[in-house]
């Protein structure tokens, strides 16, 4: 089986050297030319790994057809860059998408729904330099996957996948809302203040809870009986002893910043209309109003617009009018 990551930034170099490392050979993809020169020469360094040799392409070196091609891009480019990929999968190809969201409808556009496929990386990661990569979280390797359409080769996914960590195979929408439940409050407040997954959990836990019942909500309303993450039920874990759970929850994720906030600091637009908004998006269509989400997404807008600034007394602007 031919293997590619395509957008091998933090989350993309990573899973590329945890395959690698498991045996199975993979060529991960970027257009970042000095990431790609370092990976070729000294592997991917990867903290908590030994150095893995890696094969590191650029995409116009792309060549012959992929049977799998893990995506880890930001969405903003989906419909071209799965144009480009197209022309680089097997007629019976799939490819997986490991970003936030709801990719997997705009994909299947592109693909058809039967080659589309969906999974959930549970680990936090940044790039500190050209071919390094810190690994922001404790809590192993776990993937998520599900498919998009019929799933005929669901099972040797997950099979690849085994070799590098644990994986769950569920539902694609419970998959998805499960992710979202952390991303969307989590990963949203880490852009708007600046602080660490561990550091809201500890200092803004009522926030955190008001934005993750959000996604709840709309999980809900679209059928999702449970939300698992890491072997565990978010509804039950962030239930009505949330305020409890969230701080011994996010111990492991205690360094974890948002990947937006490195986007905001960058001077760069971020993925909240992906995140957050996709949540907003959603409860639309079900009628169902969601006041701090869509607050969220409309201050993290601001800061992109020099509007509002990177800060935790930024979080006071999302708790005006309320009981938090």
């Amino acid at each position: 089986m031919r293997i590619c990551v395509y957008g091998a930034g933090a989350m993309g170099t990573s899973l590329g050297a945890l395959l690698t490392n498991a045996g199975t050979a993979c060529d991960l993809v970027t257009r970042n030319r000095a990431h790609v020169a370092a990976l070729q020469k000294g592997g991917a360094r990867v903290s908590g790994l030994p150095v893995i040799p890696v094969s590191a392409l650029l995409p116009e070196e792309m060549a012959g057809k992929y049977d799998v091609i893990f995506l880890t891009t930001k969405q903003r480019e989906n419909d071209s860059v799965c144009a480009f990929l197209k022309n680089f999968l097997s007629e019976e190809g799939a490819l997986v998408s490991c970003q936030n969201g709801f990719p997997e409808a705009e994909i299947a556009d592109v693909l058809g729904a039967d080659r589309v496929y969906g999974c959930s990386l549970s680990w936090g990661a940044e790039k500190t330099g050209a071919g390094e990569i810190k690994v922001t979280s404790e809590a192993g390797y776990h993937f998520a996957l599900g498919a998009f359409g019929a799933g005929r080769l669901l099972s040797s996914i997950a099979s690849v996948l085994e070799k590098a960590g644990k994986v769950t195979v569920g539902d694609l929408a419970e998959i998805r809302f499960a992710k979202l439940a952390t991303n969307a409050s989590l990963s949203t407040l880490s852009a708007i203040s600046g602080l660490t997954f561990g550091a809201l959990a500890k200092r803004h836990k009522r926030l955190v809870l008001a934005l993750m019942r959000e996604v709840f909500l709309v999980a809900r309303a679209y059928g999702c009986t449970r939300l698992p993450l890491n072997g565990h039920d978010l509804f039950k874990v962030f239930g009505a002893f949330g305020g409890v759970t969230l701080p011994i929850a996010m111990k492991k994720y205690r360094d974890t910043r948002s990947g937006m906030l490195l986007d905001l600091n960058a001077g760069k637009r971020c993925d909240i209309d992906y995140v957050a908004g996709a949540v907003v998006r959603a409860g639309e269509k079900k009628k169902i109003f969601l006041p701090y989400l869509s607050s969220a997404v409309a201050l993290v807008h601001d800061i992109e617009n020099g509007l509002a600034e990177i800060a935790p007394e930024s979080l006071d602007l999302l708790k005006e009018g309320s009981a938090l």
